[in-house]
């Protein structure tokens, strides 16, 4: 740890430092169909609740007997790294120096909002060091002072996980129903999704419901990085039970499984987007390119440039490159002889290329107008044994259940997970009586 020498003698002018800034991530605000609500005045059931306690170092004290601490805060939507630095207590000669040396390092290309940064300043608010963790990368990045200077740390992450499991009762909403179980939004945001298929939660939810999950979290220095994946919930529904696995097999199949293997997923998603709109339909029409009438052999969706496409199934890679009127182009080989196609892209997501399984739901890249395009949208072709089908009027073939060969694999893993949403339900429940 590094002091600078004119940090040896204190003014009696300066100011003492406040304390550690409260630590945690604030959870993420969700704005998805989960959010209709039950009246009731009731006031919600007791918790069992377990409560870790929380280790808060006291400031530490350099060699010249300068106090040195540690503080955090999050970076916001429309921050800028002044104002971060500013909120750390860093003073205004040391956050000018680090922008003017840094500004374009890989710490602040990869910061990003909702992300938490730590700085360690001396009582003068002399920057010392400055560290966060850069999400699904799992490095920690940030600057450390080197005398006059500051040099980048690029660091791999030492990122723990932990598994969870919480319970909770339903009284006016879903998220509020979390809230109170203390669930993250990002959690609480996958089970509306795992469940959307079995539960309208604008219109099904009822007093009383109940709900049970096991999730996984990451950390890092005892300290919630991000959220990670539910792997089992239950919910209770108008006195119907409803369950879900998540499952991945060697074949690199994956996906939320009911108890007995079914797959809780239609096998595809009616659209490649989110918020869009059809432009040209499964029909003849005249190419504004080409300048002729033919045969439209997909559907096209208009989007603005950079829109999230997503796989609309499982599949493999079959195709992910440029390829003359489809400009940059995707190909998905699906089960059944299936292929979906996504064309005109501005770019792949990463870990997109040939050979690369991809799950349902999955971002594969971004909506542009490479190729024969006269604006941004995607071009969907949704293939049966190389014919062409129209993905606007086709049933939506099943989705496939656990392979036969891993249902052993499935069911002891099952059996574990159920195990552990048994043990939240029991808890739930006696919390209420």
């Amino acid at each position: 740890m590094r002091i600078l020498a004119q940090t040896t003698v204190l003014r009696d002018a300066v100011r003492k430092r406040r304390g550690l800034i409260a630590i945690g991530f604030a959870a993420l605000l969700a704005a998805v169909a989960a959010t209709g609500t039950v009246k009731d005045s009731s006031p919600p059931p007791a918790r069992a609740t377990i409560v870790a306690p929380l280790a808060v170092a006291l400031p530490e004290r350099g060699s010249e007997g300068v106090h040195v601490y540690w503080n955090e805060t999050r970076f916001d939507r429309g921050d800028t790294f002044a104002a971060l630095l500013g909120r750390l207590g860093v003073d205004a000669a040391d956050a000018a120096k680090l922008l003017k040396e840094n500004g374009g390092s890989k710490p602040l290309r990869s910061l990003r909002p909702g992300m938490t940064v730590q700085a360690q300043t001396s009582d003068l608010g002399e920057l010392l060091a400055l560290r966060f963790v850069a999400g699904d990368e799992a490095k920690v990045l940030g600057f450390e002072r080197d005398g006059d200077r500051f040099g980048v740390i690029d660091q791999v992450a030492e990122i723990t996980r932990q598994t969870f499991v919480t319970s909770g009762e339903i009284r006016s909403s879903l998220f509020v129903a979390a809230d109170d179980a203390e669930l993250p939004d990002a959690i609480t945001m996958q089970i509306a999704d795992i469940f959307s298929g079995d539960i309208d939660f604008h219109r099904d939810l009822r007093r009383g419901d109940r709900f049970a999950v096991v999730y996984e979290a990451f950390f890092y220095n005892g300290r919630a990085v991000r959220s990670g994946r539910v792997l089992a919930a239950e919910f209770i529904n108008d006195k119907k039970v409803v369950r879900a696995i998540w499952f991945a097999d060697e074949d690199g199949m994956r996906g939320y499984y009911a108890p007995d293997g079914r797959n809780l997923r239609t096998a595809f998603l009616r659209s490649p987007l989110e918020f869009s709109r059809v432009t040209s339909g499964f029909e003849t029409r005249f190419h504004p390119i080409l300048q002729d009438w033919r045969a439209h052999k997909g559907v096209d969706y208009s989007a603005p440039a950079g829109t999230r496409i997503k796989a609309t199934a499982d599949g493999t890679v079959e195709v992910a490159e440029e390829q003359n009127g489809y400009g940059n182009v995707i190909v998905l080989r699906h089960h059944s002889g299936i292929t979906t196609l996504y064309a005109h892209l501005s770019g792949f997501a990463s870990g997109v290329r040939k050979g690369a399984h991809v799950v349902q739901g999955d971002v594969i890249g971004y909506v542009g107008a490479t190729g024969w395009a006269t604006g941004p949208h995607l071009h969907y072709e949704f293939r049966v044994n190389n014919e062409n089908r129209d993905p606007l009027a086709m049933a939506i073939p099943v989705a496939e259940p656990v392979a036969a060969h891993r249902l052993a694999a499935f069911r002891a893993a099952a059996d574990r997970l159920a195990a552990q949403l048994d043990l939240a339900a029991r808890t739930n429940l006696a919390a209420s009586e």
